[in-house]
């Protein structure tokens, strides 16, 4: 493909979001040489309110819809985006051109000392402000007591220290990123605790018919990441869409090229969790993403979600 003058990535600020940013960048000018790719800088809602829960904020998008904004208004080519953040309603005009390959998709116990869930102190303290993680930590510990807790991954590292708080909870593929290892960190089982919906992809985001840009980034599409974002994500919009649902799902192609999908529903409390798995192609993601949300809804899981704010008119649409 020629070489086009320039391209501008909308992103977020933080660490993560511009190593996010970069990495895309750095791709594109491989697959293309001579193509300038420069990032410009978007704060969005989530960013400004820092001292708030997320569930307590209300709405969604909170992370991506200034960025998009401007997207749609021309003054950025292209938006990256932490899939777990992007609505699975994506704006009139506006399109997932590309889902890059997945990091590792896991949870992350983070303590100072590198201790797994099960040797936390009886009654420790674990920051977190997501539905999700508190509602499958609860029921795997009903003991802990959780601290809501805001802010960048290294932000909640050092809150966690400073407030003497024996553990918090980050994604593996920030961590991953950003080079942040050691034995103070320890991956959860899939099985105690599902990732967030997307978590470990990267979403670009591009206006609807725009060719120019459409054609250099699919590049950076991965089939296999492209399937599971499919399949998790319409599991989430079939349970009403939010992202602070306290659900979590992932998605997996074996080399048989077939899918497994789990995914999981829960009380606040983490007094009930609902767990199904299916598997299917992996072209048929989003046929099994609709049958795992129809199966969750089956057991009661809408129940659930009413309890955590969900409209009755969300449900059932899978």
């Amino acid at each position: 493909m020629a070489s086009v003058a320039k391209v501008i990535i909308g992103t977020r600020g933080s660490s993560l979001a511009l190593w996010q940013a970069n990495w895309i960048a750095d791709r594109l000018r491989a697959a293309h040489p001579g193509l300038d790719v420069r990032l410009a800088i978007i704060k969005t809602q989530g960013d400004r309110i820092v001292r708030t829960a997320l569930p307590d904020i209300g709405g969604k998008g909170l992370f991506t819809k200034e960025i998009e904004d401007a997207l749609r208004a021309g003054k950025v080519d292209f938006a990256v985006h932490s899939l777990k953040d992007l609505p699975t309603d994506v704006p009139e005009g506006l399109n997932i051109a590309a889902f890059a390959t997945r990091e590792d998709p896991r949870d992350a116990l983070v303590t100072a000392q590198g201790l797994a869930l099960a040797d936390l102190a009886e009654g420790a303290s674990v920051g977190t402000s997501s539905p999700r993680r508190q509602a499958q930590l609860r029921a795997a510990r009903p003991d802990l007591r959780f601290v809501d807790l805001r802010g960048n991954v290294e932000t909640r590292i050092r809150k966690m220290r400073e407030q003497g708080l024996a553990a918090t909870v980050l994604a593996m593929a920030g961590l991953n990123r950003l080079g942040i290892a050691g034995v103070g960190i320890q991956p959860l089982d899939p099985e105690v605790c599902l990732p967030a919906v997307g978590q470990g992809i990267l979403a670009v985001e591009t206006r609807d018919g725009d060719g120019r840009v459409s054609g250099l980034v699919a590049v950076l599409d991965d089939g296999d990441a492209r399937a599971c974002a499919i399949a998790e994500r319409t599991v989430l919009s079939g349970l009403g869409g939010g992202c602070q649902v306290p659900m979590g799902a992932l998605a997996e192609v074996g080399e048989n090229g077939k899918l497994r999908l789990r995914a999981a529903v829960a009380s606040r409390d983490g007094a009930r969790i609902i767990r199904v798995e299916m598997h299917g192609n992996a072209d048929a993601a989003q046929e099994l993403g609709e049958t795992a949300a129809r199966a969750l809804l089956d057991q009661g899981a809408g129940e659930a979600l009413l309890s955590c704010g969900a409209s009755p008119d969300s449900l059932g649409s899978a």
